[in-house]
């Protein structure tokens, strides 16, 4: 059986709760359209996430890699079309704030997602979940873990953003979405592997 490893990141910021970290947890040994899921949390940290990422495919040794991250604000499911080669934006769980720069010395400017983007965003659509493609992954650990897989794996992979949950909602007052819907994207973004 082929498998995909299904990363999720812990809560960071100001963001007491990261949905991706449930989803990675309730998905992590289940059976997805002939994938075993190997669900693992990263931590948020410049550091850390991207290599613990590569200690994971080393362990594992996956077909195929989707990363998750919280797009807090947003209202859709964003498969991300591209990882840029910088770090920036606020600090990091460890107080880390890079400065724009380089992930990779030697590295392309950019990698475009090995995801099916245009038949997860289709598919989502076709369920009743609001999905559409978003050409922009930030600067920060999503973007940095993005371009870690990118960089070092050959198979289907890259990264999707989610909006909050509605228990962060009641938190933070932002569009949600339930849990269990989340869950039902992700698991229709699997199946189009």
């Amino acid at each position: 059986m082929k498998k995909l490893l299904l990363s999720g990141f812990e809560p960071f910021l100001e963001f007491p709760i990261n949905p991706t970290t449930e989803i990675s947890n309730s998905l992590n040994g289940q059976t997805i359209n002939d994938f075993q899921v190997i669900g693992e949390v990263l931590s948020v940290d410049f550091q850390k996430s991207g290599k613990q990422l590569l200690d994971l495919m080393e362990k594992y040794q996956p077909d195929a890699i989707i990363s998750l991250g919280l797009a807090a604000g947003r209202n859709w499911i964003t498969p991300e079309r591209i990882a840029i080669n910088c770090n920036d934006g606020p600090v990091d769980n460890n107080g880390h704030k890079p400065n724009g720069e380089k992930i990779f010395e030697d590295g392309p400017d950019g990698y475009f997602s090995k995801l099916p983007i245009y038949q997860i965003v289709e598919k989502l659509e076709e369920a009743g979940l609001p999905a559409k493609i978003s050409d922009t992954a930030g600067t920060y650990l999503c973007n940095n873990v993005m371009y870690y897989g990118l960089h070092h794996f050959d198979g289907p992979t890259g990264f999707i953003h989610i909006p909050a949950s509605h228990k962060l909602a009641i938190e933070k007052k932002m569009p949600s979405w339930s849990q269990d819907d989340l869950l039902q994207a992700i698991k229709l973004a699997i199946e189009c592997l």
